[in-house]
């Protein structure tokens, strides 16, 4: 897709300000699909492409990079030796949501409860994140995102939450729009600027969690019954994780505001490269 099909798809306001100045210099936010689908059973349009192996994304993490300021690109798993090429090109990370990571990872044997995994797409996405923290991208990283992100830096993960007998029910059947617990929120993080309180609502669709956390990640929100909510990064121009789908109550500010800080640490970013190149 052309960056002028994305800037006609996400943001119209500027096209008929006539500043495409402005859109071309928006901050580049990479965002990974880390979900690879079977043709069989696809629905597939009259006069469309045969059936074949498919990526899938939701659409709303592309919608809250755009409404953020930024311009979303959709990043395929491609072999490990290109990802200094992607990274160079890029302004910031959002690492998506998708299944289980392979447990093979962080040194674990499988439980019976896992699910599919895609280990292809796992080394690129826990290469991208070690390549972006070695560059010094921001990095929002969300649901399983987050769970690459731990695992990149040597962290582990609990892989069946119903097996340590959580009163709160993780993985939800009301629609993703509609929260249905609280975290805490540990004072004087990034996290609680951003959120505006101490205690936000947020949705849930996951069945495994962070358990020993990666080098350099703190721990900053917790769900009632322990389970980690959210990580940061201290010291990093900006990298924060939550457990959470929050390209999906972007109509809630608290929430909104991770991508927009996403965009301000890329712009940031952007502006710091331009000055030193100069």
């Amino acid at each position: 897709m052309s960056p002028l099909i994305l800037v006609r798809l996400y943001r119209e306001d500027d096209l008929v300000s006539g500043d495409l100045v402005k859109v071309t210099s928006r901050p580049l936010i990479g965002v990974t699909t880390s979900e690879l689908r079977p043709a069989e059973g696809a629905h597939f349009a009259h006069h469309s492409e045969p059936p074949r192996q498919m990526l899938a994304l939701g659409m709303r993490y592309l919608e809250a990079v755009a409404a953020a300021g930024g311009i979303p690109v959709i990043l395929a798993p491609l072999p490990a030796g290109r990802l200094e090429s992607i990274i160079e090109r890029l302004d910031g990370i959002c690492l998506s949501g998708g299944p289980d990571i392979d447990p093979a990872c962080y040194g674990a044997e499988a439980h019976p409860e896992l699910g599919p995994t895609e280990p292809e797409v796992d080394l690129f996405e826990l290469g991208l994140a070690r390549a972006a923290r070695r560059r010094g991208l921001p990095i929002l990283a969300i649901c399983r995102g987050l769970q690459i992100l731990n695992v990149a830096r040597g962290g582990t993960l609990v892989q069946h939450l119903p097996d340590h007998a959580n009163p709160i029910r993780h993985r939800q059947s009301e629609p993703a729009a509609e929260p249905t617990h609280g975290v805490t929120i540990a004072a004087g993080t990034r996290l609680a600027r951003l959120a505006g309180s101490g205690r936000i609502d947020v949705n849930s669709f996951h069945h495994q969690a962070i358990d020993g956390l990666g080098v350099g990640l703190q721990a900053v929100a917790w769900s009632d019954d322990g389970v980690i909510e959210a990580v940061e990064a201290p010291g990093e121009r900006f990298t924060v994780g939550v457990q959470w789908h929050a390209e999906c109550l972007t109509e809630r500010a608290e929430h909104d505001r991770l991508f927009l800080a996403l965009v301000d640490a890329a712009e940031a970013d952007q502006s710091f490269l331009r000055e030193k190149a100069a």
